[in-house]
């Protein structure tokens, strides 16, 4: 269809320590976004695909659930306006004003139908190739209620002093089953995959070593299985490529 809080070649680890410690390692190939409504006939494939990329351990896919397509007869459960916004700013920023669904953003650079298994393929292999996409390596430990992410001193040619790269921590549940009664996919169950149920700008990164440590209480939400933290070349209004991303477990 055309058109907050809530709770990795490169290997992703998720790694669980018996002291309490999750801890990401590692930097992922790709960071795939799909935009999505359960009001939307044409999505339920997109979100199988979506759920059988959640199981790769070289990417870190996620489900963005949109709510513009509510009047159609049913509200989406998991939609979150700050969604539909990330969308439309991508959008902005290729200057083409495509926000459809289902839609894959791949690297914060390119674009797809998202059931297109073929396109979003071919998309990881162009944005990748670019120096300095997914570049940064990223640490991220939770521990009791905190929420740690250290980020290197590294030179990036995405970012710099006067256009530093935004960091924002993602609050994600790993399985959402939904049952869907009205509207175009009704009767249907969904189960949705990595869908990203809270947000928080942590603050920029310019180049120089940095660590930010915030409550996961306050930022992530119970519900929330999984935090995700993404260093994102510009600003939430105009995104840019995504040069750093890593995941781990919250629980």
């Amino acid at each position: 269809m055309v058109f907050g809080k809530a709770c990795g070649g490169l290997l992703l680890a998720l790694v669980s320590f018996a002291s309490g410690t999750a801890v990401a390692t590692e930097r992922p190939r790709a960071v795939l976004e799909l935009f999505t409504s359960q009001g939307c006939s044409s999505c339920p494939p997109a979100d199988r695909y979506l759920a059988d990329l959640a199981d790769r351990p070289d990417v870190i896919a996620l489900t963005f659930a949109v709510d513009y397509w509510d009047y159609l007869g049913w509200r989406d459960t998991l939609a979150n306006p700050f969604h539909a916004k990330r969308q439309k700013a991508y959008a902005y920023v290729r200057g083409d004003r495509q926000v459809y669904t289902p839609q894959m953003i791949i690297n914060g650079m390119g674009h797809a139908i998202g059931s297109d298994r073929v396109a979003v393929e071919r998309s990881v292999t162009q944005t990748t190739g670019h120096v300095g996409v997914l570049a940064v390596p990223v640490n991220v430990s939770v521990a009791g209620d905190s929420v740690t992410v250290r980020l290197p001193e590294q030179t990036n040619p995405f970012v710099g002093p006067d256009n530093p790269a935004t960091v924002t921590l993602l609050g994600v549940s790993s399985r959402q089953p939904v049952d869907i009664s009205r509207g175009e996919n009704r009767g249907q169950t969904v189960t949705y995959r990595n869908v990203v149920r809270a947000h928080a700008s942590l603050g920029e990164w310019s180049g120089a070593a940095r660590t930010f440590t915030v409550s996961k209480r306050d930022l992530v939400g119970a519900e929330c299985e999984r935090v995700v933290v993404l260093i994102q070349a510009g600003t939430p209004r105009r995104p840019g490529a995504i040069i750093g991303a890593a995941m781990a477990q919250a629980q």
